[in-house]
């Protein structure tokens, strides 16, 4: 992954992040329902975007210190402020919280760097709660622009698989990962590209195509996902891993 243009990405999306973030939101509640156990008093939200996450763990923790860190200015100040940094390389201290918390932001990462700083900077004996996309996520877009040139038009993202070899190499126990598919739906291909824009998700990649797409080519492409359109609009399907374990007491 491209880190400054991901940052840039981010930064300009900040504004308009909320008003197409559903799927985080979703996400965001799948996550919190999986953690149990003591409370917490120590709380990192690794990638904390717009801060979303913090009003709800705040609320189920009302006696938690709370830090939220993000690696994009923009999004930081619309979360009212925290530390800015890359959580591939956190900026505190081992063993500082009992609770590590990042949701939808380790697919933008290198996972192995990721799981080995939550170890790092977690409390013995304390726990990671953790979300990322799989590989099917947007497979309807995929197929939809499938052949259309030689460019790669939808982002790919790897399987629980390597999110389970990322805890287990950073020493992490009780991993327990599950994956499961949410469905939002979307008037119109072009909306569905506008949601994506909004969340900063439409501009990473290594193999962007460079210029305008062709009026025939986008014309197959609406065509093809035209032919799984739902009462409900066109089907916008996101593989989700949801992630917990513990770092052992010895």
């Amino acid at each position: 992954m491209n880190k400054p243009a991901i940052r840039r990405s981010f930064d300009r999306a900040a504004a308009s992040y909320d008003s197409a973030a559903e799927l985080q939101r979703q996400v965001c509640r799948l996550l919190l329902d999986r953690i149990s156990g003591p409370a917490p008093q120590s709380i990192l939200d690794a990638g904390c975007g717009t801060g979303y996450a913090l009003g709800l763990l705040s609320q189920r923790w009302p006696g938690a210190r709370i830090v939220a860190a993000d690696f994009a200015p923009a999004m930081l100040a619309k979360a009212g402020g925290g530390v800015c940094a890359d959580i591939e390389a956190l900026p505190f201290a081992e063993r500082r919280f009992d609770l590590y918390w990042s949701n939808l932001t380790v697919q933008w990462c290198d996972a192995h760097r990721t799981l080995a700083e939550a170890a790092r900077t977690l409390m013995p004996g304390s726990r990671l709660a953790m979300s990322s996309l799989g590989p099917a996520t947007l497979c309807e877009l995929r197929d939809a622009f499938f052949d259309s040139d030689r460019h790669r038009h939808v982002l790919e993202f790897s399987p629980a698989t390597k999110l389970i070899d990322a805890c287990e190499a950073a020493g992490l126990d009780d991993i327990d990962v599950t994956t499961q598919v949410l469905r939002l739906h979307h008037a119109s291909v072009k909306e569905l590209l506008q949601a994506l824009k909004a969340l900063g998700a439409n501009q990473i990649g290594r193999d962007r195509r460079p210029g305008l797409f062709g009026r025939n080519a986008w014309r197959t492409v609406e065509e093809r996902y035209e032919t799984r359109r739902e009462a409900a609009g066109l089907p916008a399907s996101y593989e989700v891993i949801l992630c917990t374990a513990t770092k052992p007491i010895s």
